[in-house]
């Protein structure tokens, strides 16, 4: 079942539920996702890296909203954006843990050769490319880090 197909099945569950917070965030889903086959001319569907860098885009821009909010004392705006990202992050891949993405991140540095801070660029390249949705970008960026150090 493609993404979209998921996103409206879920959408048709939230109408009947009356959930307002899972309507925003699935319509959001779905805005982009249309968005995103106007702009590329994708046609019929987009390949399934596009749509988990399209979903973890908006989990990051509700998580950001969530932290402006929160710095500013307005936890009432801040709680929608963080269940908001929670119910979007149910359609990514399940996240490693940051012990599965440190050995993998050491395979890496392995493979590549790499010995200092000066090589991150190689790592990160690589780790990106084989973590792409299945880890956070500042964690993979953390974990290279202490690795490397």
């Amino acid at each position: 079942m493609s993404l979209e197909a998921k996103i409206m099945e879920a959408l048709k569950e939230a109408m009947k539920a009356k959930d307002t917070i899972a309507l925003e965030s699935l319509r959001a889903i779905k805005s982009a996702i249309l968005l995103a086959k106007t702009e590329a001319k994708a046609g019929e569907t987009l390949l399934e890296e596009e749509e988990i860098k399209l979903l973890q885009r908006l989990v990051k821009q509700r998580k950001e909203s969530a932290d402006l909010y929160q710095k500013q004392g307005r936890e009432d705006l801040a709680t929608p954006e963080l269940q908001q990202a929670e119910i979007i992050a149910k359609f990514l891949p399940e996240q490693l843990s940051e012990e599965k993405v440190e050995a993998i991140i050491r395979e890496i540095v392995a493979h590549v050769g790499a010995t200092s801070m000066k090589d991150m660029g190689k790592v990160m390249g690589e780790a990106n490319k084989e973590l792409a949705g299945k880890a956070d970008g500042k964690l993979i960026a953390a974990v290279v880090k202490k690795v490397l150090s």
